[in-house]
């Protein structure tokens, strides 16, 4: 399969890379961002955009690919329901439905966060903003969309996207915190597998991604 990632040059998308590169099951990578993700190999690809508006000048490129797996994203840390909306909501919806006209065809797969609101009424903002972002993907045309929640993930061998307080706290946290930790290799496979071969359900909770990585 031929797979588009985004977020490359972030922890996430960053070990979903190493996962897709070194997978048999995937022919080639795509890397769409702002800058280039800093690897070479003989399966990757990437569009340097200034915005991700400018897929929709792509349509010829972004029709051969099975699968899209959206791993960019920011902290809510910060940041007012306003200006998270704009870097969330804003960021991901246009993107993927941009997508959704150029190839129906494709599986999208956004990653989301443990503890997302899909009401979009509870108290907690940053699981608003996502659970209304996952409402508005799971609407759209494409042959597969499946939203990843994973809760703690652990990093690649060789990764450099990996930001130092996560390596130290991580390890730390990780035992007082009832949801399962995940590694980046495991989430890369679950969503190879979820382009070849669906899931009955398209919020997947940890216990999903494991079970689909298998």
């Amino acid at each position: 399969m031929k797979v588009i990632i985004t977020g490359a040059t972030g922890m996430v998308g960053e070990g979903v890379l190493f996962e897709c590169l070194d997978n048999t099951a995937v022919s080639e990578v795509l890397v769409i961002g702002r800058k280039h993700c800093g690897l070479t190999h003989s399966k990757l690809k990437e569009l340097i955009v200034k915005d991700f508006s400018e897929v929709k000048n792509q349509s010829d490129m972004l029709t051969q690919y099975d699968g899209c797996f959206f791993c960019a994203g920011v902290s809510s840390v910060g940041e007012s329901e306003e200006s998270f909306t704009k870097k969330t909501f804003d960021f991901v919806v246009p993107f993927a439905s941009s997508l959704a006209e150029i190839n129906p065809a494709l599986t999208f797969i956004y990653v989301s966060g443990n503890r997302t609101d899909s009401t979009e009424k509870g108290k907690v903002m940053w699981a608003r903003v996502k659970g209304r972002t996952e409402n508005a993907l799971m609407k759209l045309p494409f042959k597969g969309q499946y939203n990843f929640r994973p809760a703690i993930m652990t990093g690649s061998k060789g990764q450099k996207n990996v930001k130092m307080l996560y390596k130290i706290m991580g390890p730390l946290i990780a035992p007082f915190i009832s949801a399962k930790t995940l590694k980046l290799s495991v989430v890369g496979k679950a969503m190879i597998n979820a382009v070849s071969k669906g899931y009955p359900t398209q919020i997947l909770e940890v216990d999903d991604i494991l079970m689909l990585a298998k």
